[in-house]
């Protein structure tokens, strides 16, 4: 398995393989790379110990170029918690080896195949790990140009300050606060992202990411005491497997040494990937457990360990293994299924989402030629929510472009497909609420807005959409006051409140706060300069009758226009003006 990981991943590093659509690249199978690679880190105890257990020469070959191919992919991919749960695997299977050396039967081994063994070992590492990458998506990286650079290169970078680490330490914040506040219950199996959300520091309308990159603090979080439970039987059975391993001494315990130890050591290296990415709920980490766990279980039951950090003998009977397979079978036909629903549904929703960036990207998306293809964009996320309503990073992205056309009505039904599952979305409902004052449904509108303001009643987003709902509405004086207190703090007013706080500063004659609401843009909004001072001197030569300072925003203009755009820009300047510039 690991090392058709390696080769898919290697293939695409080095050849540019694009058979499976998925994250940066070289993800292999995984989708994530990150995934892919930590996977690996976990095998490499696995290969040690097959390395190490074999006499035969071309066995021996085999596994000492595949262990190399497979540590060059882990570096290829540059995966700091990898590269240290690889790190430590490696280091404490080597030392623990020399203990158990007598049942491991590389002492055996003569001058030739222990030459063969490093000299393939290492020459696969180097020659390999040399050959540049072929892969521009990575290549833009700036990580390394081939496998031992990008893999040195980010070993460097591990560092407490790192800002992915930051990220992750927004998340592990905010899961605390729920492992604080739900101590005993938990949010439930499987609904942190859902309740994530209510536990976010003041003024958050984003989630940071739709898993915790801790799995530890994800299972507490979830499931409270049971988790507590869970964890420190798992750990206490870990410490006593452990200290079993290396203090049987009779020719039992030696002869199942080192099989024990290549599983403790996978299983030390899901638990470091596992605290800072690997997921438990991926395929590949729930078969992982089951193998390294079931290792140690038969060799509790082979050392006729007994107890309850042991094995329980049950009586057993051949009916039971008949109604075990009539019940694996059903499983299977279950996975199947949802294998299959899966798949439809991904399909469906990915094509839909291409098909709408298409659209956009475009930049003609009112154009009739479009049209059949937005009906099929449509039929397939309507499809493909009806099979799953709950994929929280994909779907959203087709209401995102739809928005961008004006076609309210179809992106607040797909938003609202997701809410349904995802309630505390400040983002989503905000967006929903806009989408309902665009079609002049108010009511609806107001009802979303006051959800917003119950979770995070201090977010830009939703102080903005306030503003935007009350002028909607024809309540601009209280719109009007709104935006004064809110600029008094100015950080959380976002683009859009700047915006409408401009137009009713002009209406209420109040010039300069229209003046300093779009200065205020320029610094928490930047790149839109050209339209802010546009704004500006207009205030001036309309309003304020101030010639100088309207030629000096002039100027600031024509400083932020493109050298592509300064006709266009110009058309927009009094021509009275232009000798001035």
């Amino acid at each position: 398995g690991a090392v058709g990981v390696a080769m898919w991943g290697l293939a695409q590093a080095w050849f540019d393989l694009k058979y499976i659509p998925q994250g940066p690249n070289p993800a292999s199978t995984f989708v994530n790379r990150n995934f892919a690679a930590e996977f690996m880190g976990c095998t490499v105890a696995f290969s040690g110990y097959l390395l190490l257990s074999t006499k035969r020469k071309a066995v021996l070959a085999f596994l000492s170029f595949t262990a190399a191919f497979n540590i060059v992919y882990v570096l290829m991919c540059g995966t700091r918690s990898a590269l240290v749960g690889t790190a430590a695997s490696f280091i404490i299977f080597s030392i623990v080896a020399i203990v158990y050396r007598k049942q491991l039967v590389y002492t055996t081994w003569d001058s030739g195949k222990r030459i063969l063994v490093i000299g393939l070992f290492l020459s696969t590492l180097l020659g390999l790990g040399l050959i540049k990458i072929g892969n521009p998506s990575m290549a833009g990286e700036d990580r390394g140009t081939f496998a031992l650079e990008r893999g040195f290169n980010r070993a460097k970078q591990i560092k407490v300050g790192d800002g992915s680490l930051g990220v992750r330490f927004v998340m592990w914040k905010a899961t605390q606060r729920i492992i604080e506040q739900r101590p005993l219950s938990g949010v439930g199996p499987g609904t942190w992202e859902a309740a994530l959300p209510l536990y976010q520091e003041e003024g958050s309308q984003l989630e940071t990411d739709y898993y915790v990159h801790n799995e530890l603090l994800q299972l507490l979080a979830e499931y409270g005491v049971i988790g507590w439970v869970f964890l420190i039987w798992l750990f206490a059975y870990l410490t006593v497997a452990a200290w079993r391993t290396l203090r049987n001494r009779t020719s039992e315990g030696m002869n199942e040494g080192p099989l024990r130890v290549t599983a403790l050591c996978s299983l030390l290296a899901l638990m470091i990937v596992s605290n800072i990415g690997f997921p438990w709920r991926l395929a590949a980490t729930g078969a992982m457990f089951a193998v390294t766990l079931g290792i140690l279980a038969a060799s509790d039951a082979r050392l006729g360990y007994r107890g309850f950090f042991s094995t329980t003998r049950i009586v057993w009977q051949p009916v039971y293994s008949q109604i075990g397979a009539v019940f694996m079978m059903l499983c299977l036909a279950l996975a199947a299924f949802i294998t299959q629903q899966a798949a439809e549904c991904e399909d469906k929703i990915v094509r839909s989402v291409k098909m709408a960036l298409t659209i956009s990207q475009s930049g003609d998306f009112n154009n009739p030629k479009w049209d059949k293809t937005k009906v099929e964009m449509l039929k397939l996320i309507k499809e493909g929510t009806d099979i799953n309503p709950h994929y929280r990073k994909i779907t959203p992205m087709v209401a995102d472009e739809l928005a961008k056309w004006g076609d309210w009505k179809n992106a607040v039904w797909v938003w609202e497909s997701v809410v349904s599952s995802r309630p505390y979305v400040v983002a989503l409902m905000s967006n929903i609420a806009r989408g309902y004052a665009q079609m002049g449904q108010n009511e609806k509108a107001l009802a979303f807005l006051e959800r917003c303001k119950k979770i995070q009643p201090k977010a830009a987003g939703v102080r903005s959409l306030e503003v935007i709902l009350l002028s909607r509405m024809g309540k601009e004086p209280q719109a009007y006051e709104a935006v004064k207190t809110y600029y008094k703090q100015p950080e959380t007013m976002d683009y859009d409140m700047l915006n409408a706080g401009y137009v009713l500063a002009i209406r209420k004659s109040d010039f300069q706060f229209a003046i300093d609401l779009m200065l205020l843009r320029n610094k928490n909004a930047p790149g839109n300069e050209v339209d802010a001072w546009l704004k500006i001197a207009t205030v001036y030569t309309n309003f304020i009758k101030d010639e100088p300072k309207a030629v000096d925003a002039f100027k600031q203009v024509m400083k932020f226009t493109k050298p592509e755009a300064r006709e266009a820009t110009l058309k927009q300047i009094p021509a009275y003006y232009h000798p001035k510039l």
